[in-house]
């Protein structure tokens, strides 16, 4: 992909109050501009928004900043991500492969046999495919799992953690249809709420997005013709927001999506089945 903001694009840096221009290189080596609420998270991105106005905004909580060798922030897809330390080599990335067509041949027959909306098109397009495996982590995938919502980003960030949560707002070319192509960005961006069936319920709670290279990394050949830093969607960083989760969510009328609410029951997802039976039967391939 392309690295965003060749020129500067506005941000808020740790350390200074007001959102100033920035390299992008600034604001991944950067430890994050501080927030004490939701309210004033949504507030500076709304600047981020009309200053970049450009690029769409979209949003990714974590529980850590992850950084490369060279100290940056990095937002790799899940197949390409290490075990351990240092980038997976070429035999841990063809494993990683094998297990992702495994998955994909396993879902598009269930899919199919279960009767869902759209199974044609699922056997069609890999990117589709990828994206319901991804969402639903069933194994590794090129993809990497976002939302259009703040409020649900910043709750992920926060669940089930006591310290320090981070906000990632990437800006991506503007959005049309369920899968958005941009040759001139590298990218490809897919809405999960038109590629998952209605009866699909989590991902259009959580409204969703996955981001992909583009043309799209089908298996281990085409990696071959990338450099490993070149797969990072760290370079479509805008900004990068830390706050504490247990003063950040104290107003009341901005309360954090609860985790029930993030992953209903399975009693209620009835597209849950299909894919928890496809992490059954690879569930040997998923390391």
């Amino acid at each position: 992909m392309e690295t965003i903001g060749t020129q500067e694009l506005w941000s808020f840096i740790d350390g200074k109050s007001e959102a100033t221009t920035a390299r992008i290189s600034k604001i991944r080596k950067g430890a994050g501009h501080t927030v004490n609420s939701f309210l004033e998270l949504a507030s500076k991105v709304a600047e981020l928004q009309f200053r970049n106005r450009d690029h769409v905004l979209l949003f990714g909580g974590q529980s850590a900043d992850y950084r490369n060798k060279k100290g940056n922030s990095t937002l790799k897809p899940t197949l390409f991500r290490p075990l351990k330390k240092g980038n997976p080599n070429s035999n841990t990335l063809i494993q990683r492969f094998e297990a992702l067509r495994d998955a994909e041949d396993d879902l598009a027959c269930r899919y199919q046999q279960a009767g869902f909306l759209g199974a044609e098109r699922l056997q069609r397009q890999h990117i589709l495919r990828w994206a319901i495996l991804q969402h639903y982590e069933v194994c590794r995938t090129p993809l990497l799992d976002i939302t259009a919502s703040l409020r649900v980003a910043a709750s992920f960030a926060s669940i089930d953690h006591k310290g320090e949560a981070f906000l990632f707002v990437l800006g991506v070319p503007n959005l049309s249809g369920a899968i958005t192509a941009s040759a001139e960005a590298g990218l490809q961006i897919v809405r999960l709420s038109s590629v998952c069936p209605p009866k699909a319920i989590r991902p259009h709670l959580q409204e969703g997005y996955l981001l992909g290279e583009y043309p799209e990394m089908s298996d281990f050949g085409r990696v071959q013709q990338y450099f490993q830093y070149e797969i990072d969607f760290g370079r479509r960083l805008v900004a990068k927001f830390r706050f504490e989760p247990k003063t950040f969510w104290k107003d009341d009328a901005f309360p954090m999506v609860t985790k029930k609410a993030l992953y209903p029951s399975p009693q209620g997802d009835p597209f849950h089945k299909v894919v928890s039976a496809v992490k059954q039967s690879i569930s040997y391939l998923r390391e």
